[in-house]
């Protein structure tokens, strides 16, 4: 029995099923059937095809990364023949080829660890153990007992081999009690220099020195040669590598959370800044208090933005410009934190559009405030929700995924940012699955419920302007709060959330960024169009395209929107010509049978079909009712809370199970069976409250 060079539990081998993917293994075996599928592999490129890039995994073994592994990758890759990549093993076919996925990760000090995979061996080992070297000074690089490349590969020249640090065991764990002494928990300490004391924002400038960073724990990950921890403080984030002996844990009562205090040498390391660690403490009592209330006073400052004009003026938006520095704070203390961003929108184009503004203002700071390269796929995510609820089911999928990364990549829980979602009380369970976790929500939406607005940490809705403006405008007003250097980029984006109506301020906006009504238009058309089909997926590189292209991008969005035109003209002439016209009281109605009038699976969706014919007919009727075989949407500008007439019709309609299912949508589900009492007591109900 081993045990897991990760998490140390006890394994046959060096690496547990769980954190299998968390590492990168180099191949030494000579035929495609003894590699393993879901492994990720060190290769080499062999060539390029118009199909994919071929890579070198192991002697004789050449697998194929398919263009369609790449995104729009293929044509920007600047990869070079010979030059080392990393990828993953999807398949092995019958036939020997060997089929590879595409890693974010492309340099090994972003995997938690390296092992040799030989077919000759009974399981994988750490690299230094291939040859049974039992030589530390073979392993490290050298007889200093020094910690070596983060990445466990050989360290480079040092600009500086003087250390003038208290020189501790790596083995041995020190605590710092009340009064701020340490007392080593096993091995010595001599002291032969006090290091000078320095945040992380000021590394740059002590390259080749001793020097003493405290501060939070925010990962551990085990090379085959040094242990890494990725150390924050109150103005960044450093990785610093200790050595106990090639692939073993050093520091092992230090985990993540843990508040420290870490002596070594700033060293750089191909490119990138590292600490060589010398002695790690662990703080408690005032001293750790200290620490953390440092760190706290100096993120709630940093954190905070000041108020900055939104991209044009908007009095919807300006009256509640403290609720969105509110939400700006939520995501900038996330970042600096080494806390994950989830923004969770809906799949409309007012719902994209709104969470690509966020996601453009948040990705800079990402990539600023952590040093790895992937940094942004760790940091940020953005994920659609079908449906502008978020119910039951997506809390449960944000759950699952966000235990799954906190076990195996010892990520912080995320906050949750939902634009477009989320703002009405039909979310609440989904809400109150995150809160058993202690997971952050921030919400921005139109409308916005106040059960909602109580329960988020911050919350953004123009309450009575609620119909004047979109999420989208909110969401742009919060970006420019988080990142002000992208202003120009989201300059258009409120005028596109706009399908009727465009605030003359927003249009000119667009204008003077170079976005006449046409163009607006085509993007607003071509992002609906994408939103529908896969609408799970963030599709970045697409939407990113259809947002932010050049002049030949713009062509990609006229297109796609002469498809959108097409689609939705065809299904609007077909529910014209089977519109059912009623006149109830003194209030007209039309009445949709989507059951047998649309394509229950095809482009356009019932919401947009209903939302177009609303937007035409509107003169003409005071309310349209669409109806499917179990839900029913509405369209009025009457003034009708759409959860009193789900009210009404269920006590009319009691063996119906209707439900409100998303207010802010305007629909209503229920059991099929009770589909022709439903449309009728929704109609009654309509004609009596308007």
């Amino acid at each position: 029995m081993g045990s897991c060079i990760i998490c140390g539990k006890s394994v046959d081998g060096s690496i547990c099923e769980i954190h299998e993917e968390d590492v990168v293994f180099e191949f030494r075996g000579d035929h495609p059937g003894q590699l393993t599928t879901g492994r990720y592999y060190r290769g080499s490129v062999d060539g390029f095809a118009e199909f994919g890039v071929f890579v070198d995994i192991g002697d004789r073994v050449t697998g194929l990364l398919h263009r369609s592994e790449l995104d729009r990758r293929l044509d920007n890759l600047d990869w070079d023949p010979g030059e080392t990549v990393y990828v993953q093993v999807t398949d092995i076919r019958d036939n020997g080829n060997v089929d590879l996925g595409w890693s974010i990760r492309q340099s090994e000090r972003e995997f938690r660890g390296a092992l040799i995979d030989d077919p000759d061996r009974d399981h994988a080992v750490p690299a230094e153990q291939e040859s049974d070297a039992t030589d530390d000074s073979d392993a490290s690089g050298g007889s200093d007992g020094g910690s070596g490349d983060a990445s466990g590969g050989e360290s480079e020249p040092q600009e500086s081999a003087t250390r003038t640090t208290a020189s501790v065991s790596a083995g041995s764990t020190e605590v710092a009690g009340e009064d701020g002494g340490t007392a080593a928990a096993s091995g010595s300490a001599t002291v032969v220099d006090e290091p000078t004391n320095v945040t992380v924002d000021a590394l740059e400038d002590h390259v080749g020195e001793a020097v003493r960073v405290e501060g939070e724990i925010t990962g551990v990950r085990q090379t085959s040669g040094p242990t890494v921890f990725e150390l924050r403080d109150e103005t960044g984030t450093i990785d610093c590598a200790a050595f106990e002996e090639a692939g073993v844990r050093a520091y092992p009562g230090i985990d993540t959370g843990d508040v420290v205090r870490l002596d070594g040498e700033v060293e750089r390391r191909r490119g990138e800044l590292q600490i060589e660690t010398t002695g790690l403490v662990a703080l408690e009592g005032d001293s750790a208090q200290a620490v953390v209330d440092r760190m706290e006073n100096a993120v709630a400052t940093i954190a905070r933005p000041d108020a900055v004009d939104p991209v044009a003026p908007d009095p919807a938006v300006e009256t509640v410009g403290e609720s969105i520095r509110d939400v700006a704070t939520e995501i900038r203390r996330a970042v600096i934190e080494g806390r994950p961003v989830v923004v969770r929108h809906s799949a409309t184009a007012d719902g994209y559009v709104a969470g690509v503004a966020i996601e453009r203002a948040t990705l800079p700071l990402v990539r600023n405030h952590h040093d790895r390269s992937d940094a942004e796929y760790h940091y940020f995510d953005r994920r659609p929700v079908e449906r502008a609820v978020y119910d039951m089911g997506d809390a449960t999928t944000d759950v699952t995924r966000m235990l799954d990364d906190w076990e195996r990549h010892d990520e912080k829980y995320p906050l949750f940012v939902f634009v477009a979602a989320g703002g009405t009380r039909e979310s609440l369970d989904g809400f109150d699955l995150l809160d058993v976790y202690g997971a952050r929500q921030a919400v921005v939406d139109t409308p916005l419920d106040d059960p909602v607005a109580e329960t988020a940490e911050a919350a953004v809705s123009p309450g009575e302007s609620a119909h004047e403006t979109t999420a989208t405008a909110l969401a742009t007003g919060v970006a420019v709060h988080v990142n002000e250097d992208v202003r120009a980029d989201l300059a258009h984006l409120p005028a596109v959330s706009y399908w009727e109506d465009t605030p003359d301020a927003y249009a000119d906006a667009a204008a003077d960024a170079g976005y006449d009504a046409d163009a607006v238009r085509e993007i607003r058309e071509a992002v609906a169009l994408e939103a529908y089909y896969h609408s799970y997926e963030d599709k970045r590189e697409l939407i990113t395209d259809l947002l932010f292209g050049d002049e030949e991008d713009r062509g990609l969005a006229a297109h796609v929107s002469e498809q959108f035109r097409t689609k939705l003209d065809r299904a609007v002439e077909t529910a014209e010509a089977n519109l059912e016209r009623r006149t109830v009281g003194d209030r007209e109605f039309a009445l949709l049978d989507a059951a047998a009038f649309t394509h229950r699976f095809d482009f356009p969706p019932i919401e947009l079909l209903v939302d177009d014919l609303f937007r035409r007919h509107r003169e003409e009727v005071d309310a349209l009712v669409g109806v499917h075989e179990s839900e029913l949407h509405l369209r009025t500008d009457a003034d009708v809370p759409v959860r009193t007439v789900g009210e009404r019709v269920d006590e009319a309609v009691s063996d119906a199970g209707l439900d409100v299912r998303s207010a802010r949508e305007g629909r209503l589900e229920f059991l099929a069976g009770e589909r022709d009492a439903v449309r009728e007591a929704v109609v009654e109900t309509v004609a009596d409250l308007a």
